[in-house]
C-alpha cells in the first residue's frame, strides 16, 4: 500500500495564492474590458486569460496532489511574469492593473519556492 503524500505548509501557500491570482486575472478582465483600448488588446487579455487558467489548474492539481503539479507551477510561475509585466506597461497608475501585477509577481515568487529545480 502507498503512503499517503501530504501537502506541505509551502504547497499550501501555493495553493491559496494561486487561487487568488486566479480571482484576480478575472477582476483584472473586466476591468480591462470596461477601460478599453490598450487595457483590453489581445497582448493584455491573452496574458491575463494564461495566468488565470493556468494558475487555476495549478491550484486544482496541487491539491489533488497530482504528479504533474511540480511541472505546471514552474511554468505557471513564467505565465505569472509575462502577465505581471504586461500589466505594468498598459497600467500605468491605474491601481486595478498594479494589483494585479504584485500578485502575480508574489505568485512567481511562491511557485517557484515549492519548483525550484523546474521553474
Amino acid at each position: 500500500m502507498k503512503q499517503e503524500k501530504k501537502i506541505t505548509p509551502e504547497m499550501q501557500k501555493c495553493i491559496d495564492r494561486c487561487m487568488e491570482v486566479h480571482s484576480i486575472c478575472e477582476q483584472t478582465m473586466t476591468h480591462c474590458l470596461q477601460q478599453g483600448g490598450k487595457h483590453a488588446d489581445m497582448a493584455m487579455m491573452g496574458a491575463l486569460m494564461d495566468c488565470s487558467d493556468m494558475t487555476r489548474m495549478c491550484g486544482d492539481m496541487m491539491m489533488r496532489q497530482s504528479p504533474m503539479a511540480m511541472d505546471l507551477a514552474a511554468m505557471c510561475a513564467q505565465a505569472a511574469d509575462r502577465c505581471a509585466e504586461m500589466a505594468t506597461s498598459v497600467g500605468g497608475g491605474d491601481p486595478m492593473m498594479k494589483k494585479c501585477a504584485d500578485a502575480c509577481r508574489e505568485f512567481s515568487r511562491t511557485a517557484r519556492a515549492v519548483a525550484p529545480a523546474r521553474a
